[in-house]
């Protein structure tokens, strides 16, 4: 009696785990739209995730063949020699072997062992496809090692509704959270990394919102932040509060920049004496406070009417260049933004642009700007950026030597600026050695 009961105890068990795992089901789909919209990690991780990856697990073999990723075990002849001979089916072709799916917050990423004769360049032509077929928003394909490649998908576009916090506590020195990348993870701009940057973007295109969030993120920390705005300080003065100098037209920007490179040589000076090689290595009470320049509207420095005019342009590239050159190991760093960056400025934009590592494009008026600005770095950055509309204010694509990535600063209103500046102005460094009035 024992016995039977038990048995049909055992019978019952996998009724009752299909029941809860229905139920389980059930709810998830009944309350998918609202997990999804209140809490799209969730969402993504309990119900996206699985479908898409059995979407493509089941679709990996066809998608390779009809991508030409795949190759035939046996040459043609033989094959239809033993269609003919035998009636065999003809033997499956090989693909590509496939790691892991891993998900991420927003995607997931996958590594794929290149067959023979294969390059990474065959899967990034097979990218739209894959994203087709997977129904998802976008594929990366990126060379892992030799060999390999990683393919990093994004299911929905996350630069639409970016949810990266915004940072209003010091954090790393001279580390800011600006917004969100388009993989889901936070778009942080790392000076003692990238110490140097190019922004460019039209007008309305996202460029000031940008400066902005960065601004925002270093007003808290123990930084001098100097301005230099030749169209009268329109859009800088936003942050007066908070900047150790502004200047606001080109006299007064070629006297702050010579007074920047007279600063940053005192301090290669107390390194060399120090023996040191960059301001890190000095003792932490006689390390110099770090020096965030910010240049909006280069072209304002650049542009010439006059022969004077032309002494003064030239005056303030080379200072610029200097700077970007020995300000790295020196605590200077410098944040250059324009709405039209073009080799028609003058030989030191070009010169200046191969010192600025880290660049960040928006939507731009000509593509010369875009041209410029990732033109150097990868022809698939630029492609990305000149495919920004409109509509997308804030996207950018931002390149460096690591490679590119499109994303969407956080929304800085000019009221939001202003108040942060006021805020945290008592936090203001003087420097002297930056007086830039007239003598």
């Amino acid at each position: 009696m024992k016995l039977a009961s038990t048995t049909s105890a055992g019978a019952t068990w996998p009724s009752w785990v299909l029941v809860v795992a229905a139920v389980l089901v059930s709810g998830l789909l009944i309350a998918g739209p609202a997990l999804r919209r209140r809490y799209p990690v969730a969402w993504w991780l309990l119900l996206g995730f699985p479908a898409t990856a059995f979407r493509v697990v089941r679709t990996w073999r066809s998608l390779m063949a009809g991508c030409g990723l795949a190759v035939s075990r046996r040459p043609a002849l033989t094959v239809v020699s033993g269609l003919v001979g035998n009636g065999a089916p003809p033997p499956q072709p090989r693909v590509p072997r496939r790691g892991l799916i891993r998900p991420t917050s927003g995607g997931f990423a996958v590594l794929v062992r290149l067959l023979p004769g294969q390059v990474p360049k065959d899967f990034v032509k097979a990218a739209p496809a894959m994203g087709e077929s997977w129904q998802v928003h976008t594929v990366r394909v990126t060379s892992w090692k030799p060999g390999v490649v990683r393919i990093v998908v994004s299911a929905s576009d996350p630069l639409a509704v970016p949810r990266v916090p915004k940072q209003r506590s010091p954090g790393h020195l001279l580390r800011v959270t600006v917004g969100a990348l388009e993989t889901g993870a936070a778009w942080v701009v790392d000076l003692r990394r990238v110490p140097h940057w190019l922004i460019v973007g039209a007008t309305r295109s996202g460029k000031s919102t940008l400066i902005n969030a960065l601004v925002a993120g270093l007003a808290p920390q123990p930084v001098a932040l100097v301005g230099i705005d030749c169209k009268g300080g329109m859009e800088l003065s936003l942050y007066e509060p908070r900047l150790s100098a502004l200047a606001t037209n080109r006299e007064q920007a070629v006297r702050l920049l010579t007074a920047l490179v007279d600063l940053t040589l005192d301090r290669m000076t107390v390194c060399r004496t120090a023996r040191v090689r960059n301001i890190w290595g000095l003792p932490e009470k006689e390390c110099p406070v770090p020096i965030v320049v910010i240049v909006d509207e280069i072209a304002e420095l650049f542009l010439v009417a006059s022969r004077n005019e032309k002494d003064e342009a030239q005056a303030a590239g080379t200072a610029l260049i200097r700077i970007a050159q020995l300000g790295a190991a020196l605590g200077v760093f410098l944040v250059v933004a324009g709405q039209r960056v073009g080799s028609d400025l003058g030989p030191g934009v070009t010169a200046l642009r191969a010192q600025l590592g880290g660049r960040v494009c928006h939507r731009v008026a000509d593509p010369g700007t875009a041209e410029m600005a990732l033109g150097d770095l990868n022809p698939d950055a630029l492609k990305a950026a000149q495919a920004i509309t409109p509509e997308q204010a804030g996207t950018a694509v931002l390149a460096s030597g690591d490679g590119w990535e499109r994303a969407r600063s956080h929304l800085i209103t000019e009221a939001e600026a202003e108040a942060v500046a006021a805020e945290y102005a008592h936090l203001t460094p003087v420097l002297s050695e930056l007086h830039v009035e007239a003598p």
